[in-house]
């Protein structure tokens, strides 16, 4: 149960890092945004790490399948979801992103030897189908920017699978032996930081961070909010998730990401929700009812 249960409260995490991004990419841009919130995570967690001095206790294995996993999941996965951002929007993106747990179960089955019951395929389907319909139904502002391009679709299918392979690979370091989550978080960041910085700095795309900042408050705030919230707090309850439960229950329920955005998005940006955006809640809620029952 403790998996399930973190694994709903990283959805909920996820929601809320996703506006606070989405509102600093809007004033600064992207690419300055994904890389100061590994920066600002990484602080955040040598931070924590220090002061409840979690134990760094890991075997060499456990060492390279989390950095393995940092390079899968944040590096691969995430630079081909913003391509697909860019390409298609976040409509179609998070459709596509929507196939990820089915990826997750697929490889848990495979390569860790999880098999879920009926219910729990059911639950996973259901609530894919919930997600579907929120996401299909949603509207895409502004919609004439965004059309159905083969390779934005092709750029989202591979960042569901790498966000599906970097949880396999943590789920093996975890399997080795007792982990601390922050301390999971902090290799799996550190690593992503170790190919992000020189790229950065080679392809000449975050070269004045301070001045972009400073002329930006707000978008420096969202960041420094997003990154607590995602990077750092989101980050290491989805590594305690797999580590207490199966990935592909896991990854179904992180991935309910858009329907706990709607009551956010209807607040916050006023966006009306329609009839069809309620059902597919329903349908996501009940699917991942099925998931804790089972």
């Amino acid at each position: 149960m403790l998996g399930e249960i973190t694994a709903l409260i990283t959805a909920f995490l996820w929601s809320m890092t996703s506006i606070a991004f989405s509102e600093a990419s809007r004033r600064v841009g992207s690419f300055y945004v994904n890389v100061t919130r590994m920066i600002l995570a990484f602080t955040y967690l040598l931070i924590t790490i220090i002061i409840i001095q979690a134990p760094f206790n890991l075997s060499l294995k456990q060492i390279i399948l989390l950095i393995i996993s940092g390079f899968i999941g944040l590096v691969f996965g995430d630079t081909f979801l913003f391509n697909a951002y860019r390409l298609i929007g976040a409509r179609l993106s998070m459709l596509v992103m929507s196939s990820s747990p089915a990826f997750a179960a697929l490889l848990a089955y495979l390569f860790l030897g999880e098999s879920i019951s009926v219910i729990g395929v059911l639950g996973i389907l259901v609530t894919i189908i919930g997600i579907s319909i929120v996401v299909l139904k949603r509207e895409e502002k502004p919609t004439s920017n965004y059309k159905v391009d083969f390779n934005g679709i092709f750029y989202a299918l591979l960042g569901s699978i790498g966000q599906a392979v970097g949880l396999i690979f943590a789920k093996l370091a975890f399997n080795e032996g007792e982990i601390n989550g922050f301390v999971a978080t902090f290799v799996r960041i550190s690593s992503a930081l170790i190919l992000i910085i020189p790229i950065s700095t080679l392809t000449n795309r975050y070269s004045h961070p301070i001045k972009t900042f400073k002329n930006n408050k707000k978008g420096l705030i969202f960041t420094i909010i997003g990154s607590f919230i995602g990077p750092y707090l989101g980050i290491t309850f989805s590594l305690i998730s797999i580590s207490h439960t199966k990935v592909g229950i896991a990854s179904t329920i992180m991935a309910t990401v858009p329907i706990i955005m709607l009551p956010m998005v209807y607040f916050y940006y006023k966006e009306k929700l329609t009839w069809f955006s309620v059902l597919g809640a329903f349908l996501a809620v009940a699917g991942v009812a099925l998931l804790f029952l089972y």
